[in-house]
């Protein structure tokens, strides 16, 4: 009898360590599966880790919404919105070193394609966007430029790639 209620402890400790273990690590197949379905890899990507290592070196586009940057976006962000207009950037050089991102990086992929139509040579995408950044544990400012839990979502759908922080619909 205790042989069997060892096995079954070992088992269950077993399945436990694994089912976290999926649980985190779920997130980034999820959005690899993500990106890989919706991107075509044009823009090189650009981990959160790396970003946050050498933030003050670039230059940080928001590509979304405005009602979805002002809930939260990254420090020192500019909201460049969903379309690009070279009219709204008149300041950046083509040799800028530029990190467009919006909730997961697909949006912000076709963004950064358009700006390298246009001569800009440095433009990375985020990988995981505003998403993998709050999940890194890394701030996000409201639109008074407070820290905030709070993250625009975009839709119900793509809620589920977010992991922590408060979702805002």
């Amino acid at each position: 009898m205790k042989l069997d209620s060892f096995i079954l402890l070992i088992m269950f400790s077993l399945f436990s360590c694994a089912t976290f273990s999926q649980s985190k690590d779920s997130q980034q197949e999820d959005i690899r599966e993500l990106l890989s379905a919706y991107n075509k890899m044009s823009v090189p990507y650009i981990s959160v880790q790396t970003l946050r290592m050498d933030y003050e070196d670039y230059i940080i586009l928001d590509t979304r919404k405005k009602e979805e940057y002002d809930v939260s976006h990254l420090p020192g962000a500019i909201w460049a919105g969903e379309k690009f207009d070279l009219k709204k950037l008149p300041e950046l050089k083509r040799d800028s070193k530029i990190v467009v991102y919006c909730t997961v990086g697909i949006r912000s992929e076709g963004y950064g394609e358009k700006m390298q139509k246009e001569g800009f040579t440095d433009v990375q995408n985020l990988y995981g966007s505003i998403f993998y950044w709050k999940d890194a544990g890394y701030e996000v400012l409201d639109l008074n430029e407070e820290p905030t839990e709070k993250v625009h979502v975009f839709g119900k759908i793509w809620s589920k790639y977010l992991k922590t922080g408060e979702k805002v619909y």
